[in-house]
């Protein structure tokens, strides 16, 4: 079965909704998941509205937080946050609005003492999350109940899946302006940026890209470089052997043993360790894949799902892995035919 962009119904591989550059994916059964939802395009996660924004009070309030729909006010500094989006509240979290948080949905296990309820974010119900008397109210993507709670005037923003960094510097900075904790916000944001260039300038440059495998789930979905992950892969000097699968462009393709067997990765990376219990040992196990180079080489990744899948801070941490894993690694040629 294959999964389904933010423009219909994600599918459902099982337990754990995982997010990519505005593509919804649930690991490892094949349950239906019934959320609404709508993909954010590259220019909706970008663009500015030319509204007014209202004029700020001696403690930085009211202020006004830029969406693709206009121009939302926070008119106070919030202390009872809702935030429905897993990477969302990792951002507030890591700028010190974490006291300001009282709930968030069932999927935001990051931070451990993030205040977990039974709210979801996919299917989310407006009684209860009113229940909490919010004055702000984060989501990750645009919906019926985002629309609802909008109407009863409640703030809400939408942190769009992200389409490149800059998207998630911003986020990280709107969210500093929208709670009280901006200048924390640029530090983060700062040192994110530090960061991040010290590793890609690790990273030795090849004249050939190293191809990867990067899997979602164990039914052998992947991405391509074009998506949010694939273009981080891009700054280390991977590229994705799904690429040429990718024959709609919807950035997630579901490809064939045989042909992950043709494409004879360089390197595969297992971002369903968590979700499908996946490892080098299953990796290998699966008929034909023993045989790899990837896996006779010692280069199968174990990656954390979570942190795989969402475009928070510590995408620092997923790229100090990957380039770590990957410096000594050498690019060879896509092999004919794939």
């Amino acid at each position: 079965m294959k999964p389904r962009t933010h423009r219909s119904r994600p599918a459902s591989f099982g337990g754990r909704l995982v997010t990519f550059g505005g593509v919804a994916i649930v690991a490892c059964s094949l349950l239906a998941l019934s959320a609404p939802l709508s993909t954010p395009t590259a220019s909706a996660t970008t663009k500015r509205t030319s509204a007014k924004p209202p004029a700020k009070g001696p403690k930085g309030f009211p202020v006004g937080i830029a969406q693709p729909d206009g121009v939302v006010t926070v008119k106070a500094k919030p202390i009872r946050i809702v935030s429905l989006s897993p990477t969302a509240t990792e951002m507030l979290f890591s700028i010190g609005a974490g006291p300001q948080v009282i709930a968030v949905d069932e999927f935001s296990n990051y931070p451990a003492n993030a205040p977990a309820t039974k709210l979801s974010g996919f299917t989310p119900n407006v009684e209860a999350i009113v229940k909490y008397k919010p004055d702000l109210i984060l989501f990750s993507d645009t919906g019926d109940a985002v629309k609802a709670l909008k109407k009863l005037r409640f703030p809400v923003l939408v942190m769009s899946a992200a389409q490149k960094l800059d998207d998630v510097y911003r986020q990280i900075e709107q969210l500093g302006a929208a709670t009280g904790n901006l200048a924390n916000a640029v530090k983060v944001v700062a040192t994110m940026q530090t960061d991040i260039a010290k590793i890609v300038a690790s990273v030795p440059k090849r004249a050939t890209p190293l191809r990867a495998y990067h899997e979602l789930d164990n039914t052998l979905y992947s991405i391509t470089s074009k998506t949010f992950i694939g273009s981080v892969y891009s700054l280390l000097g991977i590229t994705s052997i799904a690429n040429a699968a990718d024959k709609d462009g919807f950035g997630y393709p579901q490809i064939s043993a045989e042909y992950l067997v043709k494409a004879n990765p360089d390197v595969v990376f297992l971002a369903d360790t968590k979700c499908c219990a996946q490892n080098p040992t299953t990796f290998a196990g699966r008929p034909g894949f023993g045989s790899l180079s990837a896996v006779t080489g010692g280069r199968v990744v174990e990656l954390d799902d979570d942190i795989a899948s969402r475009w928070g801070p510590r995408i620092v941490d997923f790229m100090k892995l990957v380039a770590s894993k990957t410096t000594s690694m050498t690019g060879t040629p896509l092999p004919a035919g794939v």
